[in-house]
């Protein structure tokens, strides 16, 4: 198709990260813009998170497949596709992937049951302000799965010179198979929770038994959990020297570069969660709500906010 070829003419950098994470954000962007423009013109948040986890999807594995379709465009002969990838590369975005699908069906699920979604209260109305959330989507994207388009521009040829697994494989993906458990038990505790009060099978104002008695933000530490050891596995095989001159570095230097492109993603993730959207925002809907409450302030007052036992 000539219009894809022009594009991955014009994308063919010199380096391959360039080559991978550039038509990658670009994708994000030109998706948040079909789903935001028709948004906006409708004042609905209805499709945001949806549109957010089918980003992912998309960009995952755009990232995943951009090497195959270079080759393909230079007419290159691809007898076995899939046996150029590295098992790591698959696993890693496939972690990504099966987190944003299971997000996006959560909170789509959510929604249609709400029929809106209270982060968009002063928004929806605000043409300006509403688009540039869908900016920022794609902006969320792009750096989330900075690990996963990193571990994917390596060149295959590269994992050949590289262990078949190392500590830092099986310690991230313990790492992320524990936080995405962790963030799934507490939505559906919260959900049977919420269910519940609907059924007005109890009466309790707020939750704060099972996980959320151990921690206030359960669901949150998970995820911050969950990127922390997808960055881990990312990390640990882009700083060995085989991927480091593959990707074209030549200095020490550029295992500093890799490393903070693989952890770039739980920092911004912990920074969105404790700082701007998650935590700030909830806890101040429940002060609202019940702050008056003496079972809240002792709850808030005993129950460590977001790591048991810690803080």
């Amino acid at each position: 198709m000539p219009i894809i070829n022009r594009l991955l003419h014009i994308t063919n950098f010199k380096y391959p990260l360039l080559r991978t994470i550039v038509p990658s954000v670009g994708a994000a962007l030109a998706i948040q813009l079909a789903a935001g423009l028709p948004s906006v013109l409708a004042s609905t948040e209805r499709f945001f998170d949806i549109s957010g986890s089918l980003t992912f999807l998309a960009v995952g594995a755009l990232s995943l497949y951009l090497p195959h379709l270079r080759n393909r465009a230079g007419n290159a002969t691809l007898s076995r596709l899939s046996a150029s990838w590295n098992w790591r590369q698959v696993v890693v975005t496939g972690m990504a992937m099966a987190w944003a699908a299971r997000l996006g069906a959560y909170l789509f699920r959510r929604i249609s049951q709400d029929g809106h979604d209270p982060r968009f209260d002063t928004l929806r109305t605000k043409p300006l302000r509403f688009a540039s959330a869908f900016f920022m989507q794609a902006v969320w994207v792009s750096v989330m799965l900075m690990p996963v388009m990193a571990l994917n521009a390596v060149p295959a040829a590269a994992f050949a010179a590289v262990p078949r697994l190392a500590v830092t494989d099986v310690l991230g993906i313990g790492v992320w198979a524990g936080g995405i458990a962790l963030e799934t038990a507490a939505d559906v505790q919260k959900s049977r929770w919420v269910e519940g009060r609907r059924k007005k099978e109890h009466d309790e104002q707020f939750l704060k038994t099972g996980l959320f008695g151990m921690c206030r933000f359960p669901h949150y530490f998970g995820e911050i959990s969950l990127w922390t050891g997808l960055a881990t596995t990312c990390a640990g095989v882009l700083a060995l020297k085989p991927i480091q001159l593959a990707l074209g570095f030549r200095t020490p230097a550029g295992i500093v570069a890799t490393t903070a492109l693989s952890f770039v993603a739980p920092a911004f993730s912990g920074l969105l969660l404790t700082k701007v959207s998650g935590i700030p925002l909830t806890e101040a809907r429940h002060d609202e709500k019940y702050g008056g409450r003496a079972d809240y302030q002792e709850w808030k007052r005993n129950t460590p906010k977001l790591v048991p036992k810690l803080w």
